[in-house]
């Protein structure tokens, strides 16, 4: 029998911090979830003698039916789906990572939490060291905060783990459901929401390199009938491995309204967060990141930095009209600031007679202002014995992206095994805006326009079909406040100062695809999409506003679960092609924005399997050819592989619960994570080798309180987590992280 997640007013509320606050207080309910333990779960359809159907309605976004602590629960509701459907009847690859499991990894950013999924990894195109950029199926993803768009795709976030309570990733095109965006998939962040009933917990974590951080929560009534809140904060400060500081302080309060037939939800993300970009990391020397270096050694300059400011205030509205209809209205509004001091990641940066040539040092400072409005009626109603949940849409996107940047030279790095930047005060540097120096101040606006419907049909217990389309109607902007040379618009024409270059676009994206349930134990499915991508963001604005890139997507897999869903294994093949995408690369020394086309094929599996009630283990792993059909630009690099896309993946976790001197309450985990050899750019000249590391924990858990221990790279191997341009981003040695957190 499937099992359901029922959290405890405790539970409910996890610890916006890296913290094991969501097993806490509720470790029965755990150990019934490991056990396979046969808790209800609601029909969803009921009929009275008439044959009428009965339907409950669609939960608020960021909640789910049925919550698990597990990744492949097959009885999970993904946010992501919108219409309320469990992972086991949808005909494609969603993963949903519960924060019980990224607390016991003592994960604190979204890059931590990526490797419980397949086919994802951190890097490629456009990849500048300070904010999060992913790969799945060899292929750009888009992230998400509880349905939202970042907006600015390049140039975005770092996120971390302040009040979230799973992280969902859908793997391939969006299409009907999330409009422009990248055919590799989707991730979406969920935020924990108010409670009625007050509790309160916190952590600090503290260890290598300087880290130390500190989360808290508290949530409940405001004495106001209907209304609850919560307040999630996070403040943490690294000195970094190699010296690449951090600071993040955010503060996230939230309300919930439930009046009437209404459930309004109200949240303010604020966020400061600094850092220090490393686009050089170690340099390239003979096709490979330099050896016969220090792992500390640093070839970017002393003066890169990144702070980012965002406001983001969000409003949802749940409106349960009758048992057959739920309307929802969604706002969101996104005001970022980034000033950015980073090295200029070209490929003509490298080592030349034993110095390192050709570097430069960028200015840049945005302005990013967008809104997001969702309308949503969502059905439910029968057809004869066909089950219906329909969604029916409307959104409105509005983004104004300020720009300004310029680029300078500057000096040789004199010995590249014994690196030492020359450059001592950025009075010094002087910043240039020319043909050969990358600049511009440039004014971007886009308005989006959507109607999408998306269908999931019940045609028996056993047959799911599940249909969506998408008409987008996009007007994009590109208004140049200067003229540069060697920019031209999308005529073709010099881009000049005052002059705007748009185009409009009416782009259609669907999806189609069915899942049977051939045993109750096996569901093949099959499924189809075809999605857009708008060429507007503050990277690739060389050549204008281009035109949008799109991809379709086939896929087939198959769904098994075993021993009352103790033992979930989900397998899929895939082939994505992808057409018109925007690359950033060097011809004669200039950055040109090129458009190629791209394919990917390949296979992944997953597994999460509680043996025992002490023992668990999560394991994925996915094989995968990406490559280059057509450049017109650069014939020879037909065949190649894109940037930071892996041929293989694979990851492992697993824990085990014991006791001591008959206490309960220990645990010990051990992970391991591989990572293929990836390319730097299309050429292929440069890549970074393949890497296993190897992961450790020891905690103590009580049902208030724990402490655990998390051990990464215990080899204390060198290893690169990403290829960029001119060198590769370093991973971290050998390092220890304590954790104390207690929930009351």
């Amino acid at each position: 029998m499937p099992y359901a997640y029922e959290r405890s007013p405790k539970a409910s509320a996890t610890s916006a911090c890296g913290s094991s606050l969501a097993r806490m207080g509720v470790k029965r309910t755990m150990l019934a979830v490991l056990l396979g333990s046969a808790l209800s779960v609601p029909n969803l359809w009921a009929q009275d003698a008439n044959n009428a159907v009965t339907l409950p309605v669609v939960p608020v976004q960021g909640t789910m039916a049925a919550q698990s602590d597990r990744i492949d629960d097959p009885n999970q509701n993904a946010a992501l789906s919108k219409t309320d459907t469990k992972l086991a009847d949808l005909p494609g690859s969603v993963q949903i990572i519960p924060r019980a499991l990224l607390s016991e990894q003592g994960a604190t950013m979204l890059r931590d939490a990526t490797y419980n999924a397949s086919g994802i990894n951190s890097g490629g195109q456009d990849s500048k060291g300070y904010y999060d950029h992913f790969l799945i199926r060899g292929l750009n993803a888009q992230i998400y905060s509880d349905g939202f768009s970042d907006g600015d795709e390049l140039s975005g976030l770092s996120h971390s783990l302040n009040g979230v309570e799973r992280v969902e990733i859908l793997e391939g095109p969006g299409s009907a459901l999330f409009g422009s965006g990248p055919p590799g998939g989707t991730i979406n962040i969920v935020h924990d929401t108010p409670s009625s009933s007050l509790h309160y917990g916190g952590s600090v974590q503290g260890g290598s390199f300087g880290t130390f951080s500190n989360s808290d929560y508290v949530t409940g009534p405001t004495g106001i009938s209907g209304l609850d809140y919560r307040i999630d904060g996070t403040f943490s400060h690294s000195d970094g491995f190699r010296q690449l500081s951090n600071r993040d302080d955010e503060v996230r309060p939230a309300f919930r309204w439930q009046w009437g037939d209404h459930v309004t939800d109200f949240a303010l993300d604020l966020r400061q967060i600094h850092e220090t970009p490393d686009s050089y990391g170690l340099i390239y020397f003979d096709g490979a990141p330099i050896q016969h270096v220090s792992i500390d050694a640093k070839y970017s300059s002393p003066f890169t930095s990144a702070r980012s400011n965002v406001v983001r205030p969000t409003i949802a509205d749940q409106w349960n009209v009758n048992d057959f209809l739920t309307i929802n209205n969604r706002f969101s509004y996104l005001h970022r600031t980034l000033d950015v001091l980073v090295n200029g990641d070209s490929s003509n940066t490298k080592v030349s007679d034993g110095e390192v040539v050709d570097r430069q040092l960028r200015q840049q400072d945005d302005r990013d202002n967008s809104l997001d409005y969702q309308l949503e009626p969502v059905w439910k109603f029968a057809t004869g014995t066909i089950q219906h949940t329909l969604l029916t849409g409307f959104e409105y996107q509005r983004q104004e992206l300020d720009t300004e940047r310029s680029t300078a030279d500057l000096p040789n790095i004199p010995d590249a095994f014994a690196p030492t930047p020359p450059e001592t005060s950025l009075n010094d540097v002087i910043f240039k805006c020319d043909a050969k120096h990358s600049c511009d101040n440039d004014h971007l606006a886009a308005n989006y326009y959507s109607l999408y419907a998306t269908d999931q049909i019940d045609l028996t217990d056993a047959l799911k079909i599940r249909a969506g389309v998408r008409q987008d109607w996009w007007d994009t902007s590109l208004t140049p406040q200067i003229s540069v040379p060697g920019r031209f618009g999308t005529d073709g024409q010099p881009l000049l100062a005052g002059v705007k270059d748009s185009r409009d676009d009416a782009p259609i994206s669907w999806n189609v695809g069915s899942l049977y349930k051939l045993f109750s134990w096996m569901s093949p499915y099959v499924g189809i999409s075809e999605s857009h991508l708008s060429n507007f963001n503050s990277e690739n604005t060389q050549n204008g506003v281009g035109a949008p890139e799109s991809a379709l997507q086939y896929e087939a897999g198959v769904k098994f679960a075993w021993f009352d869903n103790r033992l979930v294994v989900n397998t899929a093949a895939f082939d994505v092609k992808r057409d018109n995408v925007a690359t950033l690369t060097t011809i004669n020394g200039i950055e040109t924005v090129v458009f190629d086309s791209q394919k990917t094929r390949g296979t992944e599996a997953s597994a999460d399997a509680a043996l025992t009630d002490q023992w668990h283990i999560l394991v994925n792993a996915t094989s995968q050819d990406a490559f280059i059909t057509n450049n017109p630009q650069g014939v020879t690099s037909v065949g190649h592989h894109p940037q930071g896309a892996p041929n293989f993946l694979a990851n492992l976790w697993t824990t085990y619960s014991f006791h001591i001197a008959g206490v309960p309450g220990f645990r010990t985990g051990l992970g391991m994570n591989y990572q293929d050899k990836s390319y730097s750019d299309i050429t292929n000249v440069n890549a970074i080798p393949s890497y296993v590391i190897v992961n450790a924990l020891l905690g103590y858990e009580t049902s208030l309180w724990g402490v655990d221990i998390n051990i990464h790279n215990i080899t204390d191997r060198r290893y690169f987590v990403a290829a960029n341009g001119a060198g590769a981003f370093v991973g971290e040695p050998r390092s220890a992280f304590v954790n104390l957190h207690a929930n009351f």
